[in-house]
């Protein structure tokens, strides 16, 4: 039985890997609604566009067949946007004692302006806990294989991206 709650899960996603389908799969059998946002921070490139980061998220969806979540995407303060869509929690992904660090402070700055909405985490599944969108990037421009850090059609946009040499920005 799931929840009632309704759950934002903030990721960059450049590009999404199996690692946050792990989590999303996870928090979509435990909320009544998880909405995957695609935090788009605009003083940052890309290599991928808000498009296609959006198309790959999607993919991840679709392959769970999970039909609690919604995708959305934002600037700007994560709870305001948590506020604007009515989430009662924020989820965030964790991989290791790093990132628990910086995850717990922006929980903390999140707090502060919105005491009613937590942060809760959820650690990656083991084998996904070395995972990160920058090496997948480096892997893929090393002409390495990424078949097992994102799903099959991810990998394959990767590559068409970086075979263009391109990074897009959105």
């Amino acid at each position: 039985m799931t929840s009632p709650l309704h759950v934002l899960y903030p990721i960059s996603g450049n590009p999404p890997t199996w690692g946050h389908a792990d989590v999303l799969e996870r928090a979509a059998r435990i909320f009544g609604k998880v909405t995957w946002a695609l935090a788009v921070n605009p003083n940052k490139t890309y290599l991928f566009s808000e498009a296609d980061r959006l198309a790959m998220m999607q993919m991840y969806v679709s392959h769970y067949g999970l039909s609690n979540v919604t995708l959305g995407t934002y600037q700007g303060a994560t709870v305001r946007f948590a506020e604007r869509i009515g989430a009662q929690l924020i989820l965030k992904g964790l991989r290791n004692a790093t990132d628990l660090q910086a995850e717990m402070e922006q929980a903390m700055g999140n707090r502060g302006m919105n005491a009613t909405i937590d942060t809760i985490s959820m650690f990656t599944s083991p084998r996904y806990s070395m995972i990160n969108s920058s090496l997948i990037r480096e892997l893929a421009l090393l002409g390495e294989r990424i078949d097992d850090y994102v799903h099959p059609a991810v990998a394959a946009r990767v590559q068409e991206v970086l075979s263009r040499g391109g990074a897009a920005s959105s």
